[in-house]
C-alpha cells in the first residue's frame, strides 16, 4: 500500500515562485549561499542550498517551504531537485535565511517562523536589505526565540559573525574574513595573481628558481 501511494504522490521541484523579486534580494541570497559554500567547502557532510523546496513530512507534498538559504549539517553535498527530509535520514535544515523584498514582508515571515519553529530549525535569520533591518531567532528548548542582541552575534552552528552597520549587514567567516561578492572574489584573486607574478619576476631577476608555481 505504501509503495502504491509513493508512486502517485508528486513532490514538485518548484513552487512556481521566482527565486527573488528584485536584484538586491537576489544579490544577498547569492552572497550568503555562496560564501557559506566556501566556509564549509572542506566538510563533505554540510549541505548548503538556495531556494530549494524542503518537504519535512513524507506523503504530504502540501507541507513545504523554500528558504532563501538553508544549511543542513549531517547530510552530504550533492545535487537535489528538492530536499525530502525522510530521504535524508530525517535530518532537517538547522539554519535558514530569508531575505525580505516588497513581495514577502512581515506577514509571510511570520508564517515561515511558525513553520521553522514546528519543524526543528535551530537558527532563523531575516534580513531586509532595503531597510537595513536584521532579525534572528535561536532555538531555546522547544521554541525559536528572538535574539535580543543581534549586533556582533556569532551563529552557534555556522560560526559566522553578523555586524549590522548603518549602511548594511556585514557577515564574517570563522576566520574573520568578510563575506565577499563574486566580483570581490574575482578582484582579490586577480590581485593575488599579480602579486605572485611580481614575486616570480623578482626571483627570476635574482637567478633563483621560484617555488610559487605558474600556469
Amino acid at each position: 500500500m505504501t509503495a502504491a501511494l509513493d508512486q502517485i504522490i508528486v513532490y514538485p521541484d518548484s513552487d512556481g515562485q521566482p527565486m527573488a523579486d528584485n536584484t538586491l534580494q537576489f544579490r544577498w541570497i547569492v552572497l550568503i549561499k555562496e560564501n557559506l559554500e566556501c566556509v564549509f567547502r572542506d566538510n563533505p557532510d554540510v549541505f548548503v542550498a538556495g531556494d530549494l523546496l524542503w518537504y519535512p513530512v513524507e506523503r504530504h507534498p502540501e507541507i513545504r517551504v523554500a528558504p532563501d538559504v538553508m544549511v543542513v549539517f549531517g547530510r552530504p553535498k550533492g545535487e537535489r531537485g528538492s530536499y525530502q527530509q525522510w530521504q535524508e535520514e530525517n535530518i532537517g535544515p538547522q539554519v535558514v535565511f530569508e531575505i525580505l523584498s516588497p513581495g514577502n514582508r512581515l506577514k509571510e515571515m511570520a508564517k515561515k517562523l511558525v513553520f521553522y519553529d514546528q519543524y526543528g530549525v535551530e537558527e532563523y535569520y531575516i534580513y531586509d536589505p532595503e531597510r537595513v533591518d536584521f532579525t534572528g531567532y535561536e532555538r531555546q528548548g522547544e521554541n525559536l526565540v528572538v535574539i535580543e542582541t543581534i549586533h556582533d552575534w556569532v551563529s552557534p552552528r555556522l560560526g559566522i559573525r553578523f555586524v549590522l552597520t548603518q549602511e548594511q549587514l556585514e557577515i564574517y567567516d570563522p576566520q574573520g574574513n568578510r563575506f565577499l561578492t563574486t566580483i570581490e572574489f574575482s578582484e582579490r584573486a586577480k590581485i593575488a595573481e599579480q602579486e605572485n607574478e611580481r614575486l616570480r619576476e623578482l626571483l627570476r631577476q635574482a637567478g633563483i628558481s621560484d617555488g610559487l608555481g605558474s600556469n
